[in-house]
């Protein structure tokens, strides 16, 4: 059984499943349940496709950091687009790979499922954050040509590092948008991928099994998550704690079903960070494993509307506090750029150089995760718009200009300054909106004292004024 206890709420749903059915504490295996199925599976899970994107992303990521300053930018730059649109080879996963004490049985993409891009499952909608106006995808496209010509994946010019921009983005605009904005939306209709056929033609699962398989496998979780601490999860992310990750104690990492990435990760950085107030990593798991269980008990019939309601409440879920976990993580890199501020305040030479580079590495993670807040389900609307305008094109840089836009030939321009500390109010109001919009409960690097200490000393000083 799980190390941890369902909350009330999750054990009150959990009872209304089909009478005799046993609640599962990992994903999987549930039985093939097809009908007229008469091949040799006997596990019907399967998300190996999402698992391979997430090595493409983090590979993506690392690669983004190999620049030397243009010499290699096509080369390079045309590497980053085979991991993004896909290869007819066979591509090295260049992140996570095997080190002294974490040993991983994948070494290339190919073996843990052939044929796998990002683009095709990209989010394409508007993305304003960006300056030029373009499409979600174009917007990655344009961060990767600009990583492939940097110096080590950094833009001290500009205030770029751009392996967080393109990671954290993408976390949203693949994992999240992919998940919760079509295979736990879409993909929930009863006309859509019924759970009376196969998926697709010589598939062993239903199209509800697989639907849903797919929503779980983009959120990156081991499939024992349950049985795993937040420090434990977020151990195994950073390529440590080989006992918590082996499952199936064979002495090796399997990434299908044994290792933790992004969305999971962060899930479990802001449960053991903060407040350490927060359930997220086991909320949204327990979700996904109780609403396979209903599809599962279905037993390979066409889902009634109970049940089908049942996964959409699961899926509310889900998504909540997937919402959640993005907008905690947007927080604590607020936070992190409103502190880096002040440690730069004074500093000269190397001392402010490397200062400056955690900057605009927090700034990248706070920038990329507040555009994954604007790929999923939901219309931010006026946060977004808010959230957009704090944050900026890019960052307030050594000589206090920060990107206002393109030039014709799509070349970062700053025509604006903006102070040190009003920047630092910025991320507090930042911070602030993020609380009142998604009322997340870790708050990592909360500043917001100093938003209401401020707020105070101008109350004390317009009433000194009307004295």
């Amino acid at each position: 059984m799980p190390k941890f206890g369902l909350s009330s709420t999750t054990a009150i749903v959990a009872a209304t499943l089909i009478a005799g059915s046993a609640l599962a504490d990992t994903y999987g295996p549930f039985p093939v349940t097809l009908q007229g199925y008469d091949g040799e599976k006997t596990n019907s899970v399967s998300y190996s496709g999402q698992i391979a994107r997430h090595t493409l992303e983090k590979s993506l990521k690392s690669l983004a950091g190999r620049g030397n300053g243009g010499a290699n930018a096509a080369e390079l730059e045309a590497l980053m687009l085979a991991y993004f649109n896909g290869s007819d080879s066979d591509l090295e996963i260049v992140s996570p790979k095997s080190k002294d004490g974490f040993p991983i049985s994948q070494s290339t993409v190919g073996a843990i499922s052939k044929g796998k891009n990002i683009a095709g499952k990209f989010y394409n909608g508007a993305m304003p954050a960006w300056p030029g106006n373009m499409a979600g995808k174009d917007v990655v496209l344009h961060m990767i040509s600009n990583a492939a010509a940097a110096n080590k994946g950094f833009d001290a010019e500009n205030g770029y590092d751009w392996g967080q921009l393109i990671s954290k983005y993408t976390m949203g605009a693949m994992m999240f948008n992919q998940s919760v904005d079509n295979y736990l939306d879409e993909k929930l209709a009863a006309d859509v991928k019924p759970n009376d056929k196969p998926y697709k033609d010589g598939a062993y699962y239903t199209g509800k099994e697989h639907s849903w398989d797919e929503g779980f496998g983009y959120w990156g979780a081991p499939a024992h998550t349950m049985d795993l601490t937040p420090k434990q999860a977020y151990a195994i992310a950073k390529g440590k704690d080989l006992a918590a990750a082996d499952a199936n104690g064979d002495g090796v990492v399997d990434l299908k079903t044994e290792y933790v990435f992004g969305p999971a990760y962060y899930a479990a950085g802001a449960d053991k960070g903060g407040t350490q107030t927060t359930n997220y990593m086991h909320t949204i798991m327990q979700a996904f494993i109780d609403g396979r269980q209903v599809i599962a008990d279905a037993n390979g019939a066409a889902l009634t509307d109970d049940q089908r309601a049942k996964l959409v409440s699961y899926a509310a879920t889900i998504e909540g506090n997937w919402e959640k976990v993005l907008a905690e993580a947007t927080f604590k890199y607020a936070g992190s750029v409103y502190k880096d501020i002040a440690k730069m305040e004074g500093l000269e030479g190397e001392e402010l150089a490397k200062a400056y580079r955690a900057y605009v590495k927090h700034w990248g993670e706070l920038k990329g995760f507040a555009m994954a807040l604007q790929t999923g389900k939901n219309n931010l609307g006026a946060t977004a718009l808010e959230l957009n305008t704090l944050i900026g094109f890019g960052p307030v840089t050594l000589d206090n200009s920060y990107v206002t836009g393109l030039d014709a030939e799509g070349n970062f321009v700053r025509e604006r300054r903006m102070t040190w500390n009003d920047y630092q109010l910025n991320m507090l109001k930042v911070q602030k909106q993020l609380v009142d919009t998604f009322g997340i409960k870790s708050r990592a690097n909360d500043q917001l004292a100093e938003l209401e200490a401020l707020a105070g000393a101008l109350e004390a000083e317009a009433g000194a004024e009307t004295d």
